[in-house]
């Protein structure tokens, strides 16, 4: 971690300037601001010392983003800190900037380097997550698709129930589902829900990204059994 140095017009000015628009009424705080090698695009702010000090870390991968992007990442920040709305043409600016082709490019490679991808073999318990994948491979893909990494999560969770990460390619399934009690078909609409995922990738526009685009939408309801898996999931 570095503390910051900068010298006339310093990222603590930034966020002094930020915290008089969005607390106008309230004494001003110090600030203490590092840039931290997080894996992500992470950005942390808290209160300390009785409100008296605003502690924010920020990923390293902002430290040479202009001092517009970084300002209004200062009022993202404030905002949601005292819990108000923030400024359109602040969230703007910062999302414009991290959606960028070459910061979503450099953000990916930084979190394939720095990151850990935890997951356990694909043949589980009761499911094989290869053998679903080649089965669905044929029957939606004509075979066509490669093979990401396939395997269960470390935790059986139940918020999120599976996602394909591009950073490490790999499709991770959470292990509520390796068990008889849920049926193969709703694991198989899992899995072929992450599969849409490589085939129609996250796209990005100047100020917002979209996950599920109509195309993946449209292939998500050509699975037989669309709205019997989803309504098994929602119980879940």
């Amino acid at each position: 971690m570095r503390q910051l140095t900068l010298p006339f017009d310093t990222l603590e000015d930034a966020f002094a300037r930020a915290f008089r628009e969005v607390q106008p009424r309230l004494p001003q705080p110090s600030f203490e601001i590092r840039f931290y090698p997080y894996a992500n695009l992470d950005s942390k702010i808290r209160l300390e010392e009785g409100h008296r000090k605003i502690r924010v870390r920020l990923s390293d991968q902002l430290e040479q983003a202009p001092r517009a992007v970084q300002e209004a990442l200062a009022h993202v920040l404030l905002c949601k800190l005292y819990r108000k709305p923030t400024p359109a043409e602040k969230e703007r600016a910062y999302r414009s900037f991290i959606n960028r082709a070459d910061v979503r490019r450099r953000a990916l490679e930084v979190r394939r380097n720095r990151g850990r991808k935890l997951l356990k073999p694909p043949e589980g318990g009761s499911y094989n997550l290869d053998a679903i994948f080649d089965s669905l491979n044929e029957i939606y893909f004509d075979g066509s698709m490669r093979k990401p990494r396939l395997g269960w999560s470390v935790r059986a969770s139940r918020r999120l129930l599976g996602h394909y990460d591009p950073a490490h390619d790999a499709i991770v399934i959470s292990r509520i589902f390796d068990t008889p009690k849920i049926p193969s078909f709703v694991l198989e609409y899992v899995v072929y829900h992450e599969m849409l995922h490589l085939k129609h990738p996250v796209q990005y526009g100047a100020e917002r990204r979209c996950v599920h685009s109509a195309a993946f939408r449209a292939d998500e309801r050509r699975f037989p059994r669309f709205a019997e898996a989803n309504r098994f999931l929602q119980g879940l």
